[in-house]
């Protein structure tokens, strides 16, 4: 079945390892974007560039000709975009791009750049995967939820629909209340089931189902089998992580944080600090990952059980990085 279209999986290809490799293709759609396309007014340098980067997406361009466009926006916007075309050139495949992020030295680029590099990795990754479910939890790894919690509930919604949903109707006024910090109206979203998961198919772009987040659901478990799988893509270890209560462990050895607020949380927890019920309330999930071959493990803790945290912030926002995955696995590197 065909999902996240928007994903831009037709713009690339893979290599040898199943990773993506950066193409023209690929690149255009960004020249394309609105921030870099010219319009009618824009100089002849500006047109001159963005007819010369879509015949040949990797050609050099030099400050001088960026220096040449009038609309000194426009101009730091085509640095913004070659900085982060650049850095996809030498690393070759989205994968290789994406661990360089944060594993050397930072580069400036959008974070919405960085999302879209994950939904794309998170397209190869899933392809074949038959439950919609596990998809609609992958959306964490992209897109920033909103926590709706209390009445024996925990629901998961995309921020940026619950805010358009809010506003719809309202026009300038929504986005002044929205502004002001005035609640906004009740929004109801269709909450994904094991019933109704099959209509994720056809609106997967549209990011508008809601999840329930309780532990006793679905959703936690297919999140756990999303991570498995991002793991096995990016690092080639095959771990179990199952999702859990709470955490009794008097030999605690590693825990990683899928977000600020989790690794704050869980590093006062490790350290034997003691917190309030305000952040415990904040937890939104605890996992548990068993590595299936003990020798992918670091030495020192091979053979113990490695937790993950995932948390609200203050706003009841949930901001996912699925880097902490990558970069603080205990795992033998090399």
């Amino acid at each position: 079945m065909e999902f996240w279209k928007s994903a831009g999986m037709h713009l690339v290809n893979r290599d040898d390892n199943g990773w993506l490799r950066v193409t023209d293709d690929y690149l255009r759609a960004y020249f394309t974007r609105p921030e870099i396309h010219p319009v009618e007014e824009s100089c002849p340098a500006e047109h001159a560039l963005f007819e010369g980067l879509m015949t040949d997406p990797f050609k050099a361009v030099s400050e001088e000709e960026l220096s040449a466009i009038k609309d000194n926006d426009a101009a730091d916007n085509y640095r913004v975009m070659l900085r982060f075309r650049d850095h996809l050139s030498d690393h070759e495949t989205l994968e290789a791009a994406y661990i360089a992020l944060f594993s050397g030295d930072p580069i400036s680029i959008p974070p919405i750049f960085i999302d879209q590099m994950v939904h794309l990795i998170l397209h190869n990754v899933l392809e074949n995967v038959d439950d919609p479910m596990q998809l609609r939890a992958a959306e964490l790894f992209f897109r920033e939820q909103a926590v709706t919690t209390g009445d024996d509930q925990l629901m998961l919604a995309d921020q940026e629909i619950v805010e358009m949903r809010s506003q719809n109707g309202f026009g300038s006024l929504g986005q002044l209340l929205a502004e002001s910090g005035t609640p906004m109206r009740e929004i109801a979203l269709d909450v994904m089931t094991d019933e109704n998961k099959l209509d994720y198919w056809e609106r997967s772009d549209r990011f508008d189902m809601a999840i329930d987040f309780r532990f006793t659901q679905s959703a936690p478990d297919a999140l756990g089998r999303v991570m498995e799988k991002w793991l096995h893509h990016f690092l080639g270890v095959n771990t179990r992580i199952q999702a859990m209560k709470s955490i009794k462990d008097e030999s605690w050895s590693w825990h990683i944080g899928c977000d600020t607020e989790s690794t704050r949380i869980l590093n006062s927890l490790y350290n034997g600090e003691t917190v309030d019920d305000d952040d415990l309330y904040k937890i939104v999930a605890l996992y548990r990952v068993e590595f299936l071959d003990p020798a992918d493990m670091m030495d020192t803790i091979k053979g113990k059980p490695v937790y993950l945290g995932v948390a609200m912030n203050d706003d009841k926002k949930l901001v996912f990085k699925p880097q902490n995955l990558l970069t603080n696995l205990p795992i033998r590197r090399g």
